[in-house]
């Protein structure tokens, strides 16, 4: 896998973007967590755009730069499962980067791996803030798919409004002329 300079530089941008879209909260939940303005479908495109290598290393990247904006930390596991595992799963985009409605399913795979692991990080690190009559992964699935499915059905209904998907196929066509 080679690195281009067009890659590394669409990379950056992405993280830019995101990173000033996920401090645009629409909702904040009480223990961490938020619905953000599109910040996870800047993470997305990169894979969409160039392959699953330069969408996991862009998706890594940026979760390493929200642990060191907003750090949560108690543990080393609890750090890697909730930053750079989390956030990484968003280039699990680039796996779809070449079939029909791409965008759209590597979304969904990105937003589902990302949901997998802060559930897999509230069952293990914060099983203490489930009710008492409320099984933990139980809890932690309903307290992380609330703010990720909100934020996943307001990304959805965008990228799927025709203007944008034609926006979106046009970037995509110059990402990658030569």
């Amino acid at each position: 896998m080679k690195n281009t300079t067009r890659q590394l530089v669409f990379s950056a941008a992405a993280i830019a973007l995101a990173l000033v879209t996920s401090m645009v909260k629409l909702f904040e939940m009480p223990m961490g967590g938020s619905v953000t303005l599109l910040s996870m479908l800047f993470i997305v495109l990169i894979g969409y755009w160039f392959g699953p290598g330069p969408g996991l290393m862009t998706a890594v990247a940026y979760g390493l730069l929200q642990f060191v904006i907003e750090p949560v930390f108690y543990t080393v596991p609890q750090m890697l499962t909730d930053y750079p595992l989390a956030f990484g799963a968003l280039g699990l985009s680039g796996f779809f980067c070449k079939q029909k409605h791409g965008l759209i399913i590597g979304y969904l795979a990105g937003v589902l791996g990302r949901c997998f692991f802060s559930t897999l990080s509230g069952i293990i690190f914060f099983a203490s803030y489930a009710p008492e009559n409320m099984a933990v992964p139980v809890y932690s699935i309903a307290y992380n798919g609330s703010y990720l499915g909100a934020e996943a059905a307001i990304t959805l209904i965008l990228i799927a409004l025709p203007p944008v998907s034609r926006a979106l196929a046009h970037v995509k066509r110059l990402v990658s002329e030569n």
